[in-house]
This record gives structure tokens, sequence and C-alpha cells, in this order.
């Protein structure tokens, strides 16, 4: 399920999300900030958001499934970086309602990301799992970058 999730909240949804407003809905948004403006509510908002839910209230599966921490210890620090993806979500959630919202939440998305990707990319010893966050974390950082650069200031 992990993995149909983040192919469904990284590429899937977006691209929907941009091929419906610039099709089907005629917009005469630019394509760039139609990236911007879809890329940034998944990926940012649904996904982290949802992993930030998780992350509070089921600190194991993040501990244990995909940095091999089998023990309680780690769960409060889990639970808090939880938190701060509750409220990185919210930022990326809200950019759908209020455009000006959409530059910051790509930047702290993205450096989010990016930072993510660099600690799972230092790490030894890699499952599965942990090696899909790390690559759907670079991809994420990639396209927020885009996303921040094509948004008008």
């Amino acid at each position: 399920m992990y993995y149909v999730t983040v192919i469904l909240l990284m590429l899937v949804c977006p691209a929907m999300g941009v091929v419906l407003e610039a099709a089907a809905l005629h917009s005469t948004a630019h394509i760039g900030f139609l990236i911007a403006k879809w890329f940034v509510f998944w990926m940012v908002g649904v996904r982290l958001f949802a992993a930030g839910v998780r992350q509070a209230l089921q600190p194991q599966f993040s501990a244990g499934e995909i940095f091999g921490a089998r023990t309680a210890e780690s769960w409060p620090i889990v639970r808090e970086v939880g938190f701060g993806n509750i409220a990185i979500g919210t930022l990326g959630i809200g950019s759908l309602f209020l455009s000006a919202w959409i530059l910051p939440a790509a930047v702290v998305g993205g450096l989010c990301y990016g930072l993510a990707g660099l600690l799972h990319a230092s790490r030894k010893g890699k499952n599965a799992m942990e090696q899909t966050a790390m690559v759907s974390d670079a991809f994420a950082f990639l396209v927020l970058l885009f996303a921040a650069m094509k948004i008008p200031i």
C-alpha cells in the first residue's frame, strides 16, 4: 500500500490535476503555474499531511518499517516529526485555496523533501521502503524546485 500511495500522491494525482485544469477546464493559466499548483497541493499538502497524521498516530510504522528502529524509544521523535509534517501539509493544502501560499509551500516542502532525501542517501543498508522514500524525496525536491522557479513573485 505504501508504494501505491507514493506513486498516486507524487505523480498520478498531481498530473491529473494539471491535465484536468489545463484541458478539461480550459484554464488560461501558464502550464508552469499549473504544475506548481497541483504538485504542491498533492506532494506537499496531501502527502505530508497524511504522513504526518500517520507518524503522529502510528509512529511505529515510520520508525520500524522505514528506518528499522523497532523499539518504542524513537516514537516520541517520530510523533514530533509528524507534527511538523502536519503543519507543512496544512500549508500545502491551503495553497489550493490561497495561491499566494504556493511559493512558500513549494520552498518549505522542497527543503523538507531535499533534506530528508539526503538523510536517506547517507544511510547504509537501506530497505526497499527507505529506497523508495529516498527516490520519491529526490523527485519531489526537483519538481518543487522547478515549481518555485515558475511562480511569479
